[in-house]
């Protein structure tokens, strides 16, 4: 059970969360640069690279579309402890597909296939993996799936959906049958996880019974969600207050962006978490409302110990 790599979701406060409600077998980071590393934003690169000791096996994930730099870019990853390197080959940001990575590497197997090369020669013992799509417009497994398998790498995970269809129609979980057969046939050795749609620890488990993967990589379904892998369902009350923590671990992790007036400048970005801690009971919209009018740690506990009086 591993947590995916969502882009300005997954960071160090919001695994945080998770160490302390329920912590999965594997944590991803959120998606570099594998470019980025070597350029003008290394250093927020680098920023989103951070994480604690106690989050380990944890995971980096890359993207771009450069074999020497996936090289280089392993090399350094390497360097800061992580346990593993994710190539990133299935993410449909047009930005990312325009510099020939992400999703867009479905469409180029000799590039994927060299850049896991790349990644391997800088990385030396650290196991690489991938995460991936079915297929960019349509079903591709049988041509694309095979190209990274003889690749020998440490594991796959397959969003079980089209770089076309986004994140829209149900995930197609029933063509896990047919990737597993090609893994047993071509790379043995290579885990097998899936991706798409997984709302529940119960769900994950189900889903690995039915089709015999490895492991299931869980995404949006851990919005305002800490719990998840712990199986338990909170308390509303428990849920309002992992508001107030997930905000305190926030401003720890950012305490020089902190001004004299209490105001953190990448505030704003939490509010994403706020939006789905706050679903499903009575309130519910006003209270969201409310906390999208916040501008600090304390101003949001004043709003949720409001609401819980």
């Amino acid at each position: 059970m591993v947590t995916a790599p969502m882009s300005g979701v997954s960071d160090e406060a919001f695994r945080q969360m998770f160490l302390k409600y329920g912590k999965p077998d594997v944590f991803w980071t959120e998606f570099v640069s594998a470019d980025g590393l070597f350029s003008k934003g290394r250093d927020y690169c680098l920023e989103i690279l951070k994480f604690l000791p106690k989050e380990r096996p944890i995971v980096a994930q890359v993207f771009g579309g450069d074999p020497l730099y996936f090289e280089k870019a392993a090399s350094e990853i390497v360097k800061l402890g992580f346990d593993g390197i994710d190539i990133n080959m299935g993410c449909p940001d047009s930005d990312i597909e325009k510099k020939g990575g992400g999703a867009a590497l479905i469409k180029n197997p000799g590039l994927a296939k060299e850049i896991i090369r790349g990644a391997k020669k800088g990385a030396g013992k650290i196991p690489i993996s991938v995460k991936t799509r079915i297929g960019y417009n349509k079903n591709q497994i049988a041509e694309w799936i095979p190209a990274l398998l003889e690749e020998n790498i440490a594991a796959l995970t397959v969003h079980f959906r089209t770089r076309k269809e986004m994140s829209a129609p149900p995930a197609h979980w029933e063509l896990a049958q047919e990737i597993l057969k090609l893994r047993d046939r071509i790379a043995p050795e290579t885990l097998i996880l899936g991706n798409g749609d997984v709302k529940s620890l119960a769900e994950a488990h189900k889903l690995i019974n039915e089709t015999g993967l490895d492991g299931v990589m869980i995404g949006r379904g851990l919005l305002g969600n800490p719990w998840f892998f712990s199986g338990k369902s909170p308390l509303l009350s428990e849920r309002l207050n992992a508001v107030i923590e997930h905000a305190e671990i926030f401003d720890n992790l950012h305490k020089k962006d902190i001004g004299k007036d209490g105001c953190c400048k990448q505030f704003e970005s939490i509010k994403k978490h706020f939006h789905a801690y706050t679903k499903g009971f009575k309130g519910a919209k006003e209270l969201r409302e409310h906390l999208m009018k916040v501008k600090n740690t304390l101003e949001t506990r004043k709003a949720m110990e409001n609401f819980l009086k």
